[in-house]
């Protein structure tokens, strides 16, 4: 390859190595999860991964992703994204982990009662 590294390139290069030590950095101390969860230790904020399943454990039962939405905004006054969080969580129901669904666009804790 006969391409010049050019200041841009280089500052690009440098911004993604720095952001990846910092990710892992935040990772051995316990602030950040792997796949991006933010825990914001001291901070007192919750990810939203938490919050959802605040929410699903509070409710006891299966729910609709806009009541999902809903209960964040109006409980801890958040704005997630549908999107986001219906890929997210079903992430993590390919993985096993902590959610089920219950219908379309119904989702549960792994363990929860169904509807």
């Amino acid at each position: 390859m006969d391409k010049k590294l050019t200041r841009d390139n280089l500052i690009c290069i440098m911004e993604s190595t720095l952001k990846a030590q910092l990710r892992e950095l935040r990772h051995l101390r316990g602030g950040v999860r792997r796949g991006g969860g933010d825990t914001r230790e001291g901070s007192g904020k919750k990810s939203n991964m938490s919050i959802i399943k605040d929410i699903l454990t509070q409710a006891g039962e299966p729910l609709h992703v806009n009541e999902i939405i809903d209960r964040a905004r109006r409980k801890h006054s958040v704005r997630l994204k549908r999107e986001s969080i219906v890929s997210a969580m079903t992430k993590k129901i390919l993985d096993g982990r902590d959610f089920r669904r219950a219908g379309r666009n119904v989702f549960a804790l792994i363990g929860e009662g169904g509807r």
